[in-house]
């Protein structure tokens, strides 16, 4: 998988700048944030799984595609079109194994992005915060699944998730002698990390669990 092009940057930076940084970044050599998906399927996979086991998503998520692909068609897995999605009944899409809640927001999802409401081409130009505000004006998205989305579909550089129980768990961890950190000292210890906190945040992921998640 392609490396981001700040990655090798970031890393020298941070790595000259924190020493906890510098000793985790030396214990993960050749491994790095990575895109996969297109915009809308890695935001409605996010959705599909919020709250339930890794096994039950993957199931919900092959039942959804097959819904929404139209007949005679080859199903892909590892893509949703959001046209189609947009005009599948809730009881539809509710068949599939999704909550009347979460065949609300696919829904709504696929609504923003058939409509541009959601365009990813406009994307490079809005700052982190603009499109945080963007995508949780879906319903069901809220701020952690958009930093997330940011950080690993994004590969925004600076994002931090401050409400992430990993990292407040790592942090914690290395640089509070395992004390549980508030937002604001998490905020305060970062701004050393600017601005290449994703690549911090996920150093320090890699110190609780070594092999990399993907969203």
């Amino acid at each position: 998988m392609t490396k981001p092009p700040f990655w090798d940057e970031a890393t020298r930076d941070l790595a000259a700048r924190d020493p906890v940084l510098s000793r985790l970044i030396a214990a993960f050599p050749g491994l790095h944030l990575a895109r996969r998906g297109d915009p809308f399927t890695t935001l409605a996979r996010s959705i599909v799984g919020q709250q339930i086991s890794v096994k039950a998503a993957q199931s919900v998520w092959e039942r959804l595609v097959a819904a929404c692909t139209v007949r005679g068609q080859a199903v892909d897995a590892a893509r949703l079109d959001p046209e189609r999605v947009q005009r599948k009944r809730i009881d539809t899409l509710r068949a599939c194994g999704l909550s009347a809640n979460k065949a609300s927001y696919i829904r709504d999802l696929a609504r923003h992005f058939a409509s541009a409401r959601l365009d990813p081409a406009s994307w490079p130009a809005l700052d982190d915060e603009s499109l945080i505000a963007a995508l949780i004006d879906v319903k069901g998205i809220g701020r952690w699944t958009a930093e997330m989305f940011l950080m690993f579909h994004e590969l925004r550089a600076d994002v931090l998730p401050v409400a992430d129980l990993g990292l407040q768990k790592a942090v914690a961890l290395h640089y509070f002698a395992g004390e549980r950190p508030t937002p604001a000292q998490i905020r305060a210890l970062a701004e050393n990390w600017q601005p290449w906190r994703s690549v911090a945040t996920w150093y320090l992921w890699r110190s609780l669990d070594p092999v990399p998640v993907e969203y």
